[in-house]
């Protein structure tokens, strides 16, 4: 897991974070995979970039799931550079014969719908041109509940957990087929 304050459960408890429960549920289900949690608070899709080789040569992991972007969008960082960044990143994974799957963030309305929609844009185009799958918006179901976001007004609650694990959950379930535990 490649990711920033979303998937590091800034603000909550470690272990009721999405990716705590995401390794809960591949354990619940027989799935014979070790979540590794390489997110980091405040990491843009630069920062993430700058770490994903020591983090594919440490752990070898045959799935990255990533799910950068929302820093890079939240300062205006240029689309080409966010680009650029996750495609980087993308291509790196698959170099090291590790699967990608490509989690979107959504911005929040006040950027605008034109700036929002090609920010979303951005992660359909990377998941088509590289053929990976794409969880389109982490936060689904999540971002529109007031009462599922911290007081920060940014960062889910532990009780929005289990839903973004339901979001990424369809897009990912695939990639493990094959490592059931006999």
């Amino acid at each position: 897991m490649l990711g920033d304050s979303l998937s590091s459960a800034y603000g909550i408890d470690t272990n009721k974070g999405w990716v705590a429960l995401l390794q809960q549920q591949i354990t619940q289900k027989e799935y014979e995979y070790r979540v590794i949690n390489a997110s980091v608070s405040g990491d843009t899709t630069r920062t993430g970039l700058s770490r994903i080789e020591a983090a594919l040569r440490s752990h070898k992991p045959q799935i990255v799931i990533i799910a950068l972007g929302g820093n890079d969008g939240l300062r205006g960082l240029a689309f080409s550079e966010i680009k650029n960044s996750l495609a980087s990143i993308i291509e790196r994974c698959l170099q090291n014969n590790a699967k990608a799957l490509l989690v979107g963030v959504r911005l929040p309305p006040n950027y605008g719908p034109v700036y929002t929609q090609q920010f979303a844009a951005l992660y359909e185009n990377l998941a088509t041109r590289y053929n990976i799958p794409l969880v389109p918006k982490m936060l689904n179901r999540v971002a529109e509940m007031r009462a599922l976001i911290q007081q920060d007004g940014i960062h889910p609650t532990a009780e929005a957990q289990s839903q973004i694990l339901k979001n990424v959950w369809p897009a990912l379930e695939p990639l493990l087929t094959g490592k059931k535990i006999r």
